[in-house]
């Protein structure tokens, strides 16, 4: 059967991009999925007032939202109609699937094919070692994102059914559980979960969404499939999970130590909620970004170590946003190796190849300089303080979604750069390894080596 001809250009436009830019062609699909969805919230229907949302605010919602972060420059619950939360939460169910993931899906559905530099990505970023599996490893991903989600939700729905009507309660549960494994951190009500602070029943399944989904899709597979033999785990699993678990545990205790007897957050909890609302607050830097308590109350030493903790991340393939605890490990890695006089950097009986560590600081170096300039330019746009305003840019970067409480308040200008660093914190870190990863040439000729002075 001849294929039309719009179709048969788009095809060939389609793979043209994937030869000459793949991580192009990714930008440019993740960008249109943006546009989409700022024109369903630039509906009237979209607005609880039935008024056109201005289109800064309708921009931000949407890049947030399919960036997976849950930054707002309006209140979710109370701006937006069920429709427009309805758009929100699909956009953070389409961003939670990954930019390659949806790169890839784009040419399935045009191409009926994935070419092979876009097999190579995908198979980067959801752990794939074969180029002809990767089809059906995207509907592995879905099928996996839709069952943990739903189990979520099944445990959330009766909680919430006991305080509101049916339909209410189905609609929260399965909000927060989609927002809480693609770690977005949106919520559906005016106060979100600052009213269940001492709640289990609401905390324990978002804290378990939230950390399964910062794991990543190639940990969780892993795990499914060597669940009987968890030492034969691949290397990638062992560090994300070893780190991931350091990482949770440092945050628990700094959180502790410095807020315990803030009379503004943990201050006036009784024991249990104190402990409950430090675990959780411990998990959410992690790209969650739900809080139990008031954000904007906490210690500048708590926000300094929130800012390290969200720039780190989650783990690569993840719903999580960040430079990647795995990036994290490999640096540190590198240090104990050089402290040691350690040719090689090893961890689990493996070898680290000196390639890894070349990505994780041109990842790390990257991640810096975009919030460094992000906040220079929010500090010259606004008047705020350079530790609020540094909070905010790297809770955009890292797409996680805690705030301080200013980014509503700051100028157009200031909000249209916040959501730059959003999409650039989601694509940019992937695309930039991709894209360094790809163009690994082999020189037949190499100049003599000669070592700099360093430090």
């Amino acid at each position: 059967m001849e294929v039309p001809r719009p179709v048969a250009a788009l095809r060939e436009m389609i793979d043209d991009a994937a030869r000459r830019s793949p991580a192009r062609l990714t930008l440019m699909a993740f960008a249109s999925i943006i546009a989409v969805f700022t024109g369903l919230l630039s509906l009237p229907q979209a607005t609880s007032d039935g008024h056109r949302a201005p289109l800064v605010d309708a921009v931000f919602t949407a890049t947030s939202s399919v960036c997976i972060t849950g930054l707002t420059t309006v209140n979710t619950g109370t701006y937006w109609s069920p429709f427009g939360q309805a758009v929100i939460i699909v956009g953070v169910w389409i961003g939670g699937l990954g930019v390659m993931t949806l790169a890839s899906l784009l040419g399935m559905a045009v191409s009926r094919r994935i070419g092979l530099t876009q097999r190579l990505l995908t198979s980067g970023e959801v752990g794939s070692r074969g180029l002809g599996e990767v089809g059906s490893l995207i509907r592995i991903v879905i099928i996996t994102s839709l069952t943990i989600q739903g189990g979520i939700a099944a445990l959330l729905i009766p909680r919430f059914w006991l305080d509101e009507s049916p339909g209410d309660a189905v609609w929260h549960g399965v909000f927060y559980a989609v927002s809480a494994f693609n770690n977005a951190g949106f919520v559906p009500t005016e106060h979100g979960l600052l009213d269940y602070v001492g709640d289990w029943w609401v905390n324990v399944p978002i804290m378990l969404g939230v950390f399964i989904g910062a794991l990543g899709f190639p940990v969780i597979l892993n795990l499914a499939e060597r669940r009987r033999h968890v030492r034969k785990l691949t290397l990638h699993s062992k560090l994300t999970i070893t780190t991931s678990a350091w990482l949770l545990g440092v945050a628990v205790a700094l959180f502790g130590l410095f807020e315990w007897s803030n009379p503004e957050t943990l201050g006036p909890l009784p024991l249990a909620d104190k402990i409950l609302a430090t675990l959780f607050a411990g998990v959410m830097p992690r790209s969650g970004g739900f809080n139990t308590v008031d954000t904007g109350q906490l210690h500048e030493g708590t926000w300094l170590v929130q800012d390290v903790l969200m720039f780190i991340g989650g783990g690569s393939a993840s719903t999580a946003g960040g430079i990647k605890v795995t990036t994290f490990a490999v640096l540190m890695l590198a240090i104990l190796s050089e402290a040691r006089g350690d040719r090689d950097m090893e961890a689990f009986g493996r070898r680290i190849p000196r390639e890894g560590l070349r990505l994780a600081v041109a990842v790390t170096l990257t991640g810096t300089g975009l919030v460094l300039v992000a906040t220079l330019a929010v500090l010259e746009i606004s008047s705020r303080s350079l530790d609020v305003v540094l909070f905010e840019c790297v809770s955009a970067f890292a797409t996680v979604g805690l705030s301080t409480g200013i980014t509503p308040e700051l100028p157009d200008a200031a909000q249209y750069v916040l959501a730059a660093l959003m999409f650039a914190g989601r694509t940019g870190t992937i695309t930039v390894a991709a894209a360094l990863a790809l163009r690994d040439r082999r020189r037949v000729i190499r100049y003599p080596e000669e070592r700099p002075i360093i430090g």
